[in-house]
């Protein structure tokens, strides 16, 4: 199964980085409010990068080194990735 680390911009100008393996789920589940704490009430959001991953352990070792990067990093991360 694959799975996919991804980044979306908040409304707040936030970035929210997490895992799925069914990011359309998973990004109607945020526009719900029902897709992470963080992201409740930041809605609408904007897929701005995603990386597909071989198996969830890897995406979840991805996601946490994604989430030790600062703003600007995670963004020049999505800018090379465009």
């Amino acid at each position: 199964m694959t799975w996919i680390v991804y980044i979306i911009k908040c409304s707040d100008g936030s970035l929210y980085t997490g895992i799925t393996n069914n990011l359309q789920r998973r990004m109607l589940l945020h526009g719900q409010g029902k897709g992470g704490k963080y992201t409740r009430g930041r809605g609408p959001f904007r897929l701005i990068y995603k990386e597909q991953c071989q198996d969830r352990s890897f995406a979840s070792k991805r996601e946490i080194a994604i989430k030790k990067l600062g703003h600007l990093e995670k963004l020049n991360l999505v800018k090379n990735f465009k």
